[in-house]
């Protein structure tokens, strides 16, 4: 039986509850509430790894152990299903990314007085943290803070600059928005800054969108083997570890299918996967709505010898209608964080066997695994997976079977 003052879980945004309902920040299961308010530690509870932990709004959870990590994130997806009536047959364990292995991150930037300040915001404000350390990004891109906060501070001018970096093969992929570089000498002083951080690519936005300044070689991520064109800004999963695991999962319980249907197949992260462990002679057909996306994909396909094929499409306005998906043994699908109602409605009209639904939000997944149970099908198995590691955000990746 809880005290009434011990925290027994923790609320979807990161507060510790009580069993009565409060919520208190910044505490975890096993933690008491004191009379006068204060959080007393328990055994869960650690020391945040990074100083910024507090006011910064990257990360929610470094005070929990990884104990409480797993339980949150499993949690989470499993609570959701219920929610809608949804019982997986197996909870497969969680998978929790390690420190240091984000490979994709979106800073803010703002010229000073004094310099310039470079880091995540402050949860629920504008206000950007100065970022001196950060234990989620992988080394390669927390190097080029400190010299990317001394070129803002000299070029930046007036109003926030957004920088998004991104690991390729070749590199850290740098863009920079609303940035305007003054003359000749400002547009040498970039080109420098790439030479001398040896960037993959440098993309700057002036106003009048994205242009490349600096790309020395094609930029590329190799995905399951294969390299594939990585457009400015495209779609990566944050870090390699948990892609590699639900890559993996989709694999192994896709099995012996011999035709099947990526949907949402973005630059192609689980269509090569697929088929690099799948039977000889399996073919994937990827549809991507995404026009730079879907061409990256595309060229890569062409490199498979016909086994994978590339369709564009819009599947939220056009979804692949039941007589269509008739075709394949199984169906994957990585929707954006809105879900794929549509999809889903004709996934479950459909005669299609198994469903591989890989997820970033267990709220819409939920909806639509309620969806698909309608229509026939059971949830065999689940993964949830904490790839946003010490963060509220949540995925997962499933397999349905018709019943």
């Amino acid at each position: 039986m809880s005290e009434p003052g011990e925290i027994v879980r923790i609320a979807a945004k990161g507060d510790g509850v009580t069993p009565d309902g409060r919520h208190v920040a910044r505490a975890v299961p096993g933690d008491r509430l004191a009379e006068d308010g204060t959080v007393l530690r328990g055994p869960h509870h650690v020391t945040p790894p990074c100083p910024h932990f507090g006011p910064c709004g990257g990360c929610q959870l470094q005070h929990a152990d990884e104990d409480v990590l797993a339980d949150f994130v499993r949690d989470r997806v499993v609570n959701a299903a219920g929610g809608q009536g949804v019982e997986p047959g197996e909870v497969l364990p969680v998978h929790l990314s390690p420190p240091a292995s984000r490979r994709r991150a979106s800073l803010h930037g703002l010229a000073t007085q004094k310099g310039a300040v470079l880091g995540f915001r402050e949860g629920g404000s504008h206000r950007i943290v100065d970022m001196t350390a950060c234990p989620v990004l992988r080394e390669e891109l927390f190097a080029l803070v400190a010299p990317l906060r001394a070129f803002i501070a000299a070029h930046g001018g007036k109003g926030g600059i957004e920088a998004q970096l991104s690991l390729a093969d070749q590199g850290v992929d740098l863009a920079l928005s609303n940035i305007a570089l003054d003359g000749l000498a400002a547009t040498e002083a970039a080109l420098d800054f790439a030479r001398e951080h040896r960037l993959a690519r440098l993309s700057i936005d002036q106003g009048y969108g994205p242009e490349t300044v600096w790309e020395p070689d094609p930029v590329t991520v190799t995905l399951s083997g294969m390299p594939v064109g990585l457009p400015p800004g495209a779609f990566l999963q944050a870090t390699e570890d948990a892609q590699a695991r639900m890559a993996a999962d989709a694999c192994d319980w896709l099995g012996e299918a011999r035709i099947l249907g990526d949907l949402f197949a973005g630059l192609g992260t689980f269509a090569f996967a697929l088929l690099g462990d799948g039977p000889e002679g399996r073919k994937v057909l990827g549809v991507e709505a995404e026009r730079v996306a879907h061409l990256a994909f595309k060229a890569a396909a062409a490199r498979t010898g016909g086994r994978a094929l590339a369709l564009h499409r819009d599947l939220f306005r056009a979804p692949l209608q039941a007589s269509e998906l008739a075709r394949f043994d199984a169906v994957l699908l990585d929707p954006p964080r809105a879900g794929a109602k549509a999809q889903v409605a004709e996934i479950a009209a459909s005669d299609v066997p198994r469903v591989c639904y890989v997820s970033c939000n267990p709220s819409s997944w939920a909806r639509d695994a309620a969806r698909l149970a309608e229509g026939g099908f059971r949830l065999a198995k689940l993964r949830p997976v904490g790839q946003f590691r010490w963060s509220t955000h949540v995925e997962l990746v499933s397999l349905f079977e018709r019943a």
